[in-house]
């Protein structure tokens, strides 16, 4: 049993990767031990992503790669697990040998069982979606963390039913996390030296725990309660959906200084139209509004967002109307990506998907350099600011550089000869680049 090896490949958002670790723990749980070779291990997951064509195609791509692999080592497992297992049951069945077994995302407890069948030779699949499953008592493996900040899945699902969105098919409905599981889990990090957590839910706003007692903790209460853990502990979150930003939430991180000044909003169109036809359930100026009520309580908030360039039906004013609300909330930085049909989405139902791609490119392309410009004007604005970093490492393009990310968010890159990841230093910038804040340490 020593010698049996997992590897792990993890596509897609910060979720899936959360999930990896909830994985890792589950299999080390069946003595397991984790390997950074494909080629060594007993086992290989692939986790997968769904969100976007782009993420599937590679995954499609990586499956039959590893198809040579397995004609060198018979005995290895192959499964994949994720959004992708929940939507492609039956073809990725139909994979053979590639593919012996899949899990849905609310299936992870029942890999070991998966993969015992397989070893004898039955392809295996449990995509059962679950009303109750959140793994709250499963302590994550941490894979894919630096040692200084790490993940806490605070909720699964989602009902939001954006029209673009196959989220709400693959990981079910909204559940949220026992409250004391989660802060014994943030407790533990601090602890074990970790001094930064992001909380993470497809839409953490909807946070919901009701109390034996009868009361309920929503998340700005949560939030506080994971501050409260001790002053030297960042807490970050995503993602957050606008027509649930409440001012609660916007109060109780004006009122912890260690809940960090950075909240990612997407918006992803600019005009009512549109943002009507993608079942967002909020307008242009409900979003403008709760920009102001952020900026208005937390004046040094920095805030993100996501856009889609070419949404059906997307005309070149609806386009306009996105570049002229990002001038206007002058974003610190975004997400922006070209609209990619999924299949079983309300859009795929409803719609036509008939923005030509080279408009749709043409518009992406304009959209990043109006958010490249965005992006550079607000690091300029902190040209001579000193700001508070948590040092992560060294930075990737010089050894004799440390790199952090101050509350906002923001990459800093300075000299030290002294810090060490996971210590806090006070940083006076000097110069920047759209990407990057450079400075000096005080």
């Amino acid at each position: 049993m020593q010698h049996k090896k997992l590897y792990i490949e993890t596509y897609g958002c910060q979720m899936n990767f959360s999930d990896s670790e909830i994985v890792a723990s589950i299999m080390a749980g069946d003595h397991y031990t984790m390997t950074e070779q494909a080629k060594d291990a007993n086992v290989i997951l692939i986790n997968t992503c769904s969100i976007r064509d782009n993420a599937e195609q590679r995954v499609w791509k990586r499956l039959r790669e590893l198809k040579s692999l397995k004609k060198k080592h018979s005995d290895v497992q192959i499964g994949v697990i994720g959004c992708m297992a929940e939507r492609f049951k039956e073809a990725m069945l139909e994979m053979q040998p590639e593919v012996d077994f899949i899990a849905g995302p609310d299936a992870y407890r029942s890999l070991p069982e998966l993969i015992a069948a397989s070893t004898a030779g039955q392809q295996t699949a449990n995509v059962m979606l679950s009303e109750e499953e959140t793994y709250d008592d499963i302590q994550p493996v941490r894979l894919h963390s630096n040692g200084v900040s790490a993940f806490i899945s605070i909720m699964r699902g989602c009902e939001n039913f954006c029209a673009y969105c196959v989220v709400p098919f693959t990981r079910g409905k909204e559940r949220s996390r026992n409250p004391q599981t989660i802060l014994r889990e943030a407790t533990d990090l601090f602890n074990n030296g970790y001094r930064e957590i992001t909380l993470l839910g497809q839409n953490v706003n909807s946070y919901h725990w009701n109390q034996d007692d009868g009361t309920v903790i929503r998340f700005p209460q949560l939030i506080s309660m994971v501050a409260a853990i001790d002053p030297l502990l960042r807490i970050r979150f995503t993602t957050s959906h606008p027509k649930d930003l409440s001012d609660d939430l916007i109060q109780a991180i004006a009122q912890h200084r260690n809940i960090c000044r950075s909240i990612h909003l997407a918006v992803q169109s600019g005009s009512n139209r549109i943002l009507q036809k993608m079942n967002r359930k909020y307008t242009r100026e409900y979003y403008l509004e709760r920009i102001h009520a952020i900026r208005t309580a937390i004046p040094d908030c920095a805030i993100s967002t996501d856009i889609i360039a070419g949404f059906c039906d997307e005309t070149e004013q609806d386009h306009q109307d996105t570049l002229s609300l990002m001038r206007e909330v002058r974003f610190d930085y975004a997400f922006m990506f070209k609209y990619s049909e999924r299949p079983d989405t309300i859009a795929a139902k409803k719609f036509d998907d008939n923005v030509p791609d080279e408009v749709k490119s043409r518009r992406l392309e304009e959209i990043i350099a109006l958010q490249q410009e965005l992006s550079l004007q607000s690091n300029k604005n902190d040209v001579g600011k000193v700001v508070e970093v948590l040092v992560e490492g060294n930075s990737r393009k010089s050894a004799a550089q440390i790199m952090g990310r101050d509350s906002r968010n923001k990459v800093v890159v300075f000299d030290s000869q002294e810090l060490k990841t996971g210590d806090y230093a006070d940083v006076r910038i000097t110069r920047c680049t759209s990407a990057t804040l450079i400075g000096d340490e005080l």
